[in-house]
């Protein structure tokens, strides 16, 4: 009885832990979900260490049935056509309209509401541009299947073809980042504005100056756009992330999905 109102107790204070606000409260709710599993293993095993760490180990394990039971047969476009897209309902993007006037306000030029579509999966990016600053925005809806979420990306263009991102979105990265793109995660950042100024930082700290950027044709940004998924498709065949699968489309090599294993164990442990 005692175990189990132990068990009880400590499960009860993890949920609380988990509700708060604070997100170094939440990494100690899921610190005791994990003691909360390995007392369950250790308890119903007679006191073996080994069973309680492997039932709270199982915890990383679980992305696996959504890897082998969805992602390994997912097949996606080798060409996935960027077109000019009619802006979603504000049911399903209600924070557009605000992003948009956040945006403007700093100065960036609307240039096209653009995006592509596959199956259950649909991409809608709003693009902005700021000549001064060489630098090009996009506010982004990503949908697949009853999942959906936002996020918004800045990028700079050097001369010398390196492309350099800051943004928000919320999960690891999907597949291996090609060498010519460097990345800057701000999940912190509480507007557009915050995120425009650590931007700015990521730039001085690559130690880019605006006479390395290369100005961009707004005419192009859609070709510019599919030329980047291109290349990072095209990198991740070479390195053996997806595999071609017919008909136009790549599926994820066995080696894609423990990579991608890793990526959710990641976020598992980030987003905690």
């Amino acid at each position: 009885m005692f175990e189990f109102l132990l068990i009880l107790g400590v499960a009860f204070l993890a949920f609380a832990l988990r509700t708060s606000s604070r997100p170094w409260l939440r990494k100690i709710g899921a610190l005791a979900i994990l003691a909360a599993s390995f007392m369950v293993g250790y308890f119903l095993s007679n006191g073996l260490i080994w069973v309680g760490a492997l039932t709270a180990i199982a915890w990383f394990f679980i992305p696996w049935f959504e890897i082998f039971f969805r992602i390994r047969k997912l097949r996606l476009p080798l060409d996935k056509k960027i077109r000019h897209k009619a802006p979603p309902s504000r049911e399903r993007f209600p924070d557009l309209p605000e992003v948009t006037e956040e945006v403007e306000e700093e100065g960036f030029e609307y240039v096209d509401d653009a995006g592509w579509e596959w199956n259950d999966t649909t991409q809608f990016f709003r693009l902005f541009y700021h000549p001064k600053s060489k630098t090009e925005v996009a506010v982004c809806l990503s949908e697949q299947g009853p999942v959906a979420f936002t996020y918004v990306s800045l990028s700079s263009r050097t001369r010398d073809g390196r492309i350099l991102r800051t943004w928000n979105y919320p999960f690891s990265y999907t597949m291996e980042l090609s060498p010519d793109l460097k990345m800057n995660r701000a999940l912190t950042a509480d507007s557009f504005s915050d995120l425009l100024t650590r931007h700015t930082d990521f730039l001085s700290q690559q130690q880019i100056s605006s006479t390395e950027l290369t100005e961009e044709n707004t005419e192009e940004i859609h070709d510019q756009l599919q030329r980047e998924i291109e290349r990072q498709i095209n990198y991740n065949l070479d390195r053996g992330i997806i595999t071609l699968s017919g008909e136009g489309t790549f599926k994820y090599s066995w080696r894609g999905l423990f990579f991608l294993w890793r990526q959710f164990v990641k976020d598992m442990i980030k987003l905690s």
